[in-house]
């Protein structure tokens, strides 16, 4: 049992009892003393706004409302990281979920313990145990990300940023000037064997909805057509 996770509070959302009755008891005994259930869009955002979980599992299909359109809303408040579980297993549907802002997807029937695991591994990306005052503030003029607050500020306005797109926003800024692979980003990034283009060409995608001017022309985060992407920053941009 880890207890690391203890004071993490998870909130599930699904409409089968017995998938929430699982989930419950799996995430008990891997150390999760805070579980929350929802089984509807309504009882979600309240929860969300009441209980403040640190991550949300949430099935595609509910009575009220779907999974995508859902966390779409929350993404107005909060960036904290979602992971579907749902039935719907095309990559169409995969790339609708990234492309709405969650940060995994897992697939029905699934493995309680994988969910365990792929969740704990999101809490460590995102939450980051180790916190240090020595993080650097990025300032590229046009933007800034704070890497100890987990903050995106362009233009001035915060901007909320999904955990997963903050990390490969974090590691362009740790990689600047450099053509990286698609297959380099997945493997750094999301810390799993490279999957195909689609997951890192969404979150690319959505990063540039939010820092450029002109996503169609981007400044920032360029293709370096057959090798990758480039996250090009002029001499001035840089840490702080």
């Amino acid at each position: 049992m880890d207890h690391s996770f203890g004071q993490c509070k998870v909130l599930i959302v699904d409409d089968d009892q017995h998938i929430l009755d699982l989930l419950n008891v799996v995430f008990e005994n891997e150390g999760f003393s805070d579980v929350l259930n929802a089984k509807n869009g309504e009882e979600t955002l309240h929860l969300l706004k009441h209980q403040e979980p640190d991550i949300v599992l949430l099935d595609v299909m509910l009575p009220d409302s779907d999974g995508f359109t859902l966390c779409n809303q929350f993404r107005q408040f909060t960036n904290i990281p979602v992971l579907f579980l749902t039935a719907k297993t095309s990559d169409l549907d995969k790339l609708q979920g990234f492309s709405f802002g969650g940060d995994d997807y897992i697939t029905k029937p699934f493995n309680p313990l994988e969910i365990v695991a792929r969740v704990k591994a999101q809490l460590k990306r995102y939450k980051d145990f180790t916190p240090s005052s020595s993080k650097p503030v990025y300032d590229f003029g046009d933007f800034q990300v704070d890497e100890t607050s987990g903050k995106l500020v362009v233009d001035g306005t915060r901007i909320e940023c999904p955990a997963q797109e903050f990390k490969l926003l974090l590691y362009f800024c740790n990689h600047p000037n450099q053509i990286l692979s698609k297959q380099k980003i997945y493997r750094d990034v999301w810390g799993e064997f490279y999957n195909g283009d689609s997951t890192v060409m969404v979150h690319v995608r959505r990063l540039r909805e939010k820092i450029e001017k002109d996503p169609s022309r981007p400044k920032w985060i360029k293709t370096a057509r057959g090798l990758g992407y480039i996250f090009e920053v002029q001499p001035t941009g840089g840490k702080q």
